[in-house]
């Protein structure tokens, strides 16, 4: 393995599944006896993009169907 100009390395995908590392998982370096150890962050430091997105738009609806209309119209026909 490299590290790349940017300082970034391509964790290996039985490592990533091992440990259940997902896309966007926030993680921790730690120097421990002179190696890196890289594990899941147990505190994620950021909300995640879907999370603001929400919040975001939370209350901003314009229409008054309900969740179940809105899901019928969206659902093609049976």
């Amino acid at each position: 393995m490299r590290i790349t100009t940017k300082g970034q390395v391509t964790i290996p995908q039985y490592i990533r599944e091992r440990t259940g590392m997902m896309p966007h998982t926030e993680v921790e370096f730690e120097l421990r006896d002179g190696e890196v150890v890289l594990r899941p962050s147990k505190t994620p430091r950021h909300e995640s993009r879907g999370h603001r997105l929400v919040e975001q738009l939370r209350g901003r609806a314009t229409t008054r169907l309900t969740t179940d209309e809105i899901l019928a119209l969206t659902r093609p026909a049976t």
